[in-house]
């Protein structure tokens, strides 16, 4: 097989799941936003979790559609839909516009999308597979990364219903690019179309709730810091500036944790590499713990964050080697269930107890026994993957 294939590939990839990162970056949209439409952070918060609900849904579709629309085609679609509903957000005028155009329509393209996208990077027989997809998993937090800098500066700049309209052109374009640059290989179409049943994956019952149980507590710990990591560090002590400096770099410790979790699954066995992301996270919790302080809450939170990366670059990498190659998006898109229920669990819980408190040290011990818990379950995981394709 040429090297320009899995090449074009992977820079589809990158174009077509870069700009859906941004959704890792709503907290830029918050004050424009409630500005603009008169809402209160509580509905901003409502907008946010549903879209969270509907790209999940999105990934768990999408082996439905893809088994009867070609790839390139539902991303293309997928991406129109994403970017249609970025266009009505630009134009919302009310709480529940806002949650028809960006959490329903923006989120269900971006969940299609994204699932695709895995599944065709899964096609190819890439040498290394853990570390392919460590990458793939890692251009959400990536779209974040370079996103939120360039949306607050392009929201001064020019306005948020702008910025929006813009986003919503990238995105149609990227996805179009994204399109072209895949092509169905005609001689591997039972890996789009399974020729035994589609649920015969779920028969490995006890591996994947292990391994969604372990995915779903480290995101609570991950998750509760890539949403509100500014607001941690100023509630220890940090100016706004340092605060958004110190996301942005938490944001990037995620990414690359991301595609290392996928680099370690290739060499290292899957129990010790998610029980040492989960070590890494827990003495970024307890180090926080012990000393609380804007500068220990750099690198307290990235390591936490970090746990979370490190988990789902090696979940991804996992699903390619413990299950058949032709039902990765199947099995990656019931495992991001996980995602949904943890965006709404430890994030939820630590912003009420911050409400209550009037800071997140409660939140950083729940995180840390979190972590310590999805340690004890990681070390419990089988050793040997199953090869069969």
């Amino acid at each position: 097989m040429s090297t320009s294939g899995p090449r074009k590939l992977l820079i589809a990839a990158s174009l077509a799941n870069l700009p859906f990162g941004t959704i890792y970056a709503f907290s830029v949209l918050l004050k424009p936003m409630e500005a603009a439409l008169s809402l209160q952070r509580a509905d901003m918060t409502l907008v946010f979790g549903l879209a969270s609900v509907v790209l999940t849904f999105g990934m768990n579709i999408a082996p439905s559609l893809y088994r009867h629309v070609p790839i390139p085609a539902l991303i293309l679609s997928a991406s129109l839909l994403s970017a249609f509903g970025l266009g009505l957000t630009a134009l919302a005028q009310d709480r529940v516009s806002l949650i028809v155009s960006y959490s329903v329509l923006f989120g269900l393209g971006g969940g299609i999308v994204f699932t695709s996208v895995q599944q065709r990077v899964n096609q190819f027989h890439f040498v290394k597979r853990g570390l392919v997809n460590g990458y793939v998993v890692s251009l959400y937090p990536l779209g974040a990364m370079l996103g939120a800098p360039l949306m607050g500066w392009s929201i001064e700049a020019i306005g948020l219903r702008q910025t929006l309209g813009l986003l919503a052109l990238c995105i149609a374009s990227s996805g179009c690019v994204a399109a072209l640059l895949i092509r169905e290989p005609s001689t591997d179409r039972s890996a789009v179309e399974p020729s035994r049943p589609a649920n015969e994956t779920m028969t490995r019952w006890p591996l994947f709730f292990h391994l969604g149980l372990v995915f779903t507590l480290a995101a609570s710990a991950g998750l509760m810091v890539m949403s509100q990591a500014a607001g941690i560090m100023q509630a220890y002590g940090a100016g706004l500036g340092t605060a958004l400096g110190a996301t942005t770099l938490i944001t990037a410790a995620i990414a690359a944790a991301r595609v290392g979790g996928g680099w370690l699954i290739d060499r290292y066995r899957l129990p010790h590499v998610m029980a040492g992301a989960q070590l890494w996270a827990l003495a970024g919790a307890v180090w926080l713990s012990l000393w609380p302080s804007s500068e220990s809450a750099i690198p307290g939170l990235a390591m936490i964050g970090m746990g979370y990366g490190l988990i789902s670059g090696a979940c991804a990498g996992a699903i390619a080697q413990y299950w058949p190659q032709r039902l990765f998006g199947l099995v990656a898109s019931r495992l991001y269930v996980g995602w949904c229920l943890a965006a709404i669990c430890l994030p939820v819980i630590a912003a009420s107890l911050y409400d209550a408190s009037g800071h997140y040290q409660y939140a950083v011990l729940i995180a840390g026994a979190v972590n310590l818990l999805a340690l004890a379950l990681a070390l419990r995981l089988p050793t040997q993957p199953h090869t069969n394709r």
